[in-house]
């Protein structure tokens, strides 16, 4: 696999960090995730548990190993500088100043390993006014621009349902520490720091809203269903519930002005482009909802089909799990837990013709690989009962 023989230590919890992790795993790194003796990390008893764990758990932490170990205590830090010495990755997402709190901040572990990458993702980043400041995924949704543009014009904004500015910030993760190893590899570098904020990841995927600021003072709204300045792109009702058509292609919107019935709007040089569109997204919008009014989702999306039109129903966790282009492509995949039952998670993403990834082995139970990387980075058997009788590990 791709990435075998990379060793990362991950000191995070919940979504951020974690999510980043699991995706390098996925494509063959060796992952060792140190966790809090006791409870762990909390997203073992997030959302819907199964025999007492979160089902989520089992996704975001297949493919590595846990660890417990106590990092406000001085020897378990020490063992965290061992562990440093043969790392090639270490990923962090606490506030701030935590991991110098205990020692183990960048200047001490880049000096133990000179080729260590060390990704730090924070709601606001390592420096600047907002620091200090606490900062989950939702904060950088608000922060970053994504919020105010999700929901109904005039309305409450809405968030997406999921945490996807951890997600979002992760990724930019995953990109930044194979980015470093790169650099590592073919540029005879050393190790560095990838610095991930919350808010600025999501702030990168916002596409023209500060350049439509910066040149005209446009502030861009939420527009429900809609898609601001690229028609026809938006949701429409039908009689047993909605079809979502994006026929702003030029070529397109002729096919789908002819599939409803209006040539007249197809053939009018003004619609003839997206601009032209924008201006008359009002007329447009009415005949393809009238169009769509009496007809079912499925009638709709043969006809949109045929038509070489993109469009989709609205899916559910019913629909992707039924649906046969998913089970094609392997993105649902069947995976046995530690807990001896089964469940299907999402597969591997992105699709590497040559060295593509895959689920190794389940989520761990908390603290189930302790003593066999202890033991390999010389901890005593000893020491390990020390640790042991003070809850350290």
């Amino acid at each position: 696999m791709v990435l075998a023989g990379v060793r990362v230590i991950e000191i995070g919890q919940l979504i951020a960090g974690p999510f980043c992790a699991k995706t390098l795993a996925d494509f063959g790194a060796d992952v060792i995730k140190i966790e809090p003796p006791g409870l762990g990390d909390p997203l073992r008893k997030w959302r819907l548990l199964k025999d007492g764990t979160s089902v989520w758990w089992q996704v975001q932490s297949r493919n590595k190993r846990s660890i417990t170990l106590d990092l406000r205590d001085p020897e378990c830090q020490d063992i965290v500088r061992s562990l440093i010495v043969d790392a090639d990755v270490l990923i962090e997402n606490f506030k701030p100043g935590t991991l110098e709190s205990w020692g183990l901040g960048w200047p001490e572990l880049s000096a133990i390993n000179r080729a260590l990458i060390m990704l730090r993702v924070s709601g606001f980043g390592q420096d600047g006014p907002y620091r200090n400041q606490p900062g989950f995924g939702v904060i950088g949704e608000a922060m970053g621009g994504l919020r105010h543009l999700t929901g109904e014009p005039g309305r409450l904004p809405v968030r997406t349902g999921i945490s996807i500015g951890d997600t979002i910030a992760a990724l930019h993760g995953v990109i930044g520490v194979l980015l470093a190893l790169y650099h590592r590899k073919v540029n005879g570098g050393h190790g560095q720091v990838v610095d991930v904020a919350l808010y600025e990841s999501v702030f990168n995927c916002m596409e023209s809203l500060l350049p439509e600021f910066s040149v005209f003072g446009a502030i861009r709204e939420a527009s429900g269903s809609a898609l601001p300045g690229i028609a026809p792109s938006s949701a429409y009702p039908c009689s047993d519930g909605t079809v979502l058509v994006a026929g702003n292609g030029d070529s397109i919107f002729k096919r789908l002005m002819k599939l409803t019935g209006r040539d007249d709007l197809g053939g009018r040089e003004d619609l003839a482009s997206n601009e032209g569109r924008v201006k008359n997204v009002a007329e447009i919008d009415a005949a393809i909802g009238l169009w769509a009014a009496n007809k079912t989702v499925a009638d709709a999306l043969a006809l949109l089909l045929k038509a070489q039109v993109p469009a989709s129903r609205i899916y559910t966790a019913k629909d992707i799990f039924e649906d046969p282009q998913y089970r094609a492509r392997g993105m649902i995949q069947r995976m046995a837990t530690r807990d001896g039952y089964e469940l299907d998670v999402p597969g591997i993403v992105p699709k590497l013709s040559e060295t593509p990834g895959a689920i190794r082995s389940p989520a761990p139970r908390l603290g189930e690989n302790t003593a066999e990387v202890l033991d390999s980075c010389g901890v005593s058997l000893e020491r390990q009962k020390g640790l042991a009788a003070r809850k350290a590990i």
